[in-house]
């Protein structure tokens, strides 16, 4: 339960609207957010190890929207015909209602996050 509260101060208590807008074109502001939102998975009492990997991973999910890829990837293995150019803002195809497509790439985004937590603070 700490690490899921952790998890929703650092990533949507924290982080500003400009690190929220500049972190996908802006590596600084990727490491920015990504550092504000780690500092307090310290509270749990983790490793070195742990916090570097909480941190860095979390930098580059956000930097590079990892979860939309992952999302297309499902997808294209499921419809072979899905073209990339009509699915690269969420990794669905873009004829799906934008509203659903946003929200699910932000639950697969913090399903991410949250298993990469996890694992790192309990084998790091």
């Amino acid at each position: 339960m700490e690490q899921l509260i952790l998890h929703l101060i650092g990533d949507y208590v924290t982080q500003t609207d400009r690190m929220a807008n500049e972190k996908i074109s802006d590596i600084k502001m990727a490491f920015l957010h990504a550092f504000i939102y780690s500092v307090p998975f310290f509270l749990l009492d983790i490793s070195i190890a742990a916090f570097l990997m909480i941190f860095i991973s979390h930098a580059i999910i956000d930097r590079y929207r990892v979860a939309k890829y992952i999302i297309y990837a499902r997808n294209y293995l499921h419809d072979r015909s899905l073209k990339w150019s009509e699915c690269k803002g969420t990794g669905y195809h873009q004829d799906k209602p934008a509203w659903l497509t946003v929200w699910l790439m932000i639950i697969a985004d913090n399903t991410l996050h949250l298993s990469i937590n996890y694992l790192a603070i309990l084998y790091l």
